[in-house]
């Protein structure tokens, strides 16, 4: 039979609604997730609202989200038994009845195959939220390719490029700058050096124009070409963004010879990118101290929206979950 569920819908383009959906019974490999918490990721739930994502992703109504941390509260026959209980992440699903999941995270109840989930172990649970997207920056930082003695810039300190930075320093990069216009994320940075755009320009305050890695975490085609100047010869340009096109300047990348890559998601596989951003965090080497900046519980989910869109100081925002206890 098929399980009631609360979830984020988006009904048409730019509204946000709580409705109650149907989600299926997990199978012999599947495990059921309660919901505690979620994230708004900004980027591309925005041009998912605008109705700027390609199909199948829009189709209305759909159900939003992939960054989903709960509890396993049922595990199929076939299911590892040694699951249920456990905090998990889970990147979104596809067990919905009539509507269109895309990502199918935002959901009370989620049914999904147990492989796809990614136990939290030690780590504090709220902080899973964090994992797609870390795992994300991961895969760009790898794709970079960095070594020992590159000079990397991050453009944007929003979330991702919060990430891609620390990230970067982890990988052993021999210097990290960051830049943003926001003061207020540039006060959560961790970087060798944090240039506030508003007060001065890139090109003077990085004055040893020799980047070898340049990071493109804003979405903004126009912060990238200004940045293009400072790459050394042979320089590699990663997009850790998503963007509607690309227009770059031809000529800076040509007389540097410069490389240009592109970072779709995060690889996947029990040794992929999630379960060893799990692992950093675990361990203490990746600090997300301070990113998560707000909490919203799920009954003021348009004001969740609301933050994540249009707040600059909101770098990542929990939305919080009803739970059983909590409930009346």
């Amino acid at each position: 039979m098929p399980i009631k569920s609360r979830a984020v819908v988006i009904p048409r383009r730019n509204v946000v609604e709580l409705r109650t959906v149907q989600v299926t019974e997990p199978r012999a490999g599947d495990v059921l997730i309660r919901t505690a918490y979620t994230s708004i990721s900004a980027g591309t739930e925005r041009m998912l609202l605008d109705g700027r994502l390609p199909q199948p992703q829009l189709l209305f109504p759909v159900v939003p989200g992939y960054e989903t941390v709960g509890q396993v509260i049922q595990v199929g026959k076939k299911a590892p038994k040694d699951l249920l209980g456990q905090w998990v992440y889970i990147g979104g699903a596809r067990c919905f009845q009539g509507v269109n999941p895309a990502w199918g995270g935002q959901s009370e109840f989620i049914s999904a195959e147990a492989e796809r989930v990614i136990p939290l172990g030690t780590i504090n649970p709220v902080n899973g939220v964090i994992l797609a997207l870390a795992a994300t920056a991961l895969h760009g930082i790898n794709l970079a390719n960095i070594r020992t003695t590159d000079r990397v810039l991050v453009l944007g300190q929003g979330i991702v490029g919060q990430l891609a930075a620390r990230l970067a320093r982890l990988a052993g990069a021999a210097f990290v700058a960051v830049a943003d216009r926001v003061a207020v994320r540039l006060a959560h940075s961790q970087a060798d050096q944090v240039v506030d755009i508003n007060r001065e320009l890139l090109d003077e305050a990085i004055s040893d124009a020799n980047i070898n890695v340049l990071i493109e975490a804003t979405g903004s085609m126009t912060a990238l070409s200004g940045a293009l100047p400072l790459l050394a010869n042979h320089g590699r340009v990663l997009l850790l963004g998503y963007y509607d096109t690309m227009n770059l300047p031809y000529a800076p990348l040509f007389m540097r010879e410069a490389q240009i890559l592109i970072a779709r998601e995060w690889q996947f596989g029990p040794d992929g990118d999630l379960p060893r951003v799990r692992d950093m965090l675990a361990a203490g080497e990746l600090d997300v101290s301070g990113l998560l900046t707000h909490r919203v519980p799920l009954d003021r989910i348009q004001a969740a929206y609301r933050l994540a869109f249009e707040d600059p100081a909101c770098l990542k925002v929990v939305v919080e979950w009803p739970q059983p206890e909590t409930e009346g």
